[in-house]
């Protein structure tokens, strides 16, 4: 792999997030090196929802924590998302068309390489271990995003 694509995730919104992996899964289709970097909303991507905790949380970020998305599948569409009958809608439309599942996109990121990086400062501001993140991520800083970003030719804030 000799091209490079960076891609910001800050959104926590289902829509988003899919436009983000499917760009993710063709770039490493093409033999794009792909680094994914979490920040805020953006993190509820990659929670894992088998390893959610309270331990060790301040009131705060206990009542955040389990007011945000769990996982994946869980995050709401960014317009018309009808407390969840839009994104059903969205949902049938992509089965009706054989199309993957968010999850799907993720998993398939993952199983091609993708590098998946959670921003430290993030996840200090809103409380979460990096005990409940999905294995493949890791706690990084901003400051070794932006070294990665600088290295690649593509660079995306979603």
């Amino acid at each position: 792999m000799n091209k490079k694509m960076s891609i910001l995730i800050f959104s926590g919104e289902y829509d988003k997030a899919l436009a983000a992996l499917i760009l993710a899964n063709t770039a490493l289709e093409m033999n794009v090196e792909v680094t994914i970097f979490f920040a805020f909303w953006g993190l509820t991507l990659v929670r894992d929802p088998d390893v959610i905790t309270d331990e060790e949380k301040t009131a705060y970020e206990k009542m955040f924590s389990n007011m945000t998305p769990k996982g994946i599948e869980d995050l709401p569409l960014s317009k018309m998302n009808f407390a969840g009958i839009g994104k059903k809608m969205l949902q049938d439309m992509m089965d009706d068309n054989d199309t993957p599942r968010i999850q799907d996109f993720l998993k398939g990121a993952i199983n091609k390489g993708a590098k998946f990086g959670a921003c430290k400062l993030s996840c200090e501001i809103m409380g979460f271990g990096e005990e409940e993140f999905l294995p493949q991520v890791k706690i990084i800083t901003a400051e070794d995003y932006i070294k990665d970003a600088l290295e690649s030719e593509i660079q995306l804030f979603i």
